[in-house]
């Protein structure tokens, strides 16, 4: 099951999260588990970086792992940085999304950005993914 909630005033596109979202788990064989997607603005998730990872600065997307069996984990994503980073890097903004809502669902898999190999392996493995599904 896919919760999506979104807290911003921008109109998203709930079924393509859902979707994708859904492609992922399929792609993984992740079944019976449940991942909440929220979307929020800056000051939300500059909130949630300074609490959980003593950042004072607005990122694109924060993913907190599931604390039981049932429960992959939650994603919040900075809509409002989704589309600054969507004209930064000349793409579109769904385009975007994608890429970081994939990004979100592989740190949920355990897999981590904190060293360049990692941004890189990462980078490789989204883009896969966006491709295949």
């Amino acid at each position: 099951m896919i919760e999506i909630n979104n807290k911003t005033r921008s109109k998203i596109n709930i079924k393509q999260v859902e979707r994708l979202a859904e492609n992922f788990l399929k792609h993984y064989k992740i079944e019976d588990k449940e991942v909440s997607i929220a979307f929020v603005g800056d000051k939300a998730i500059r909130e949630l970086n300074k609490k959980y990872r003593k950042i004072d600065k607005a990122t694109d997307v924060l993913s907190f792992e599931g604390d039981n069996v049932n429960y992959l984990g939650e994603i919040v994503i900075d809509y409002t940085q989704i589309k600054r980073q969507a004209r930064k890097y000349s793409k579109n903004i769904k385009e975007e999304l994608n890429f970081i809502l994939i990004h979100g669902l592989l740190h949920l898999l355990g897999y981590e950005d904190e060293t360049e190999k990692g941004v890189k392996e990462m980078e490789k493995i989204g883009n896969k993914l966006i491709k295949k599904i």
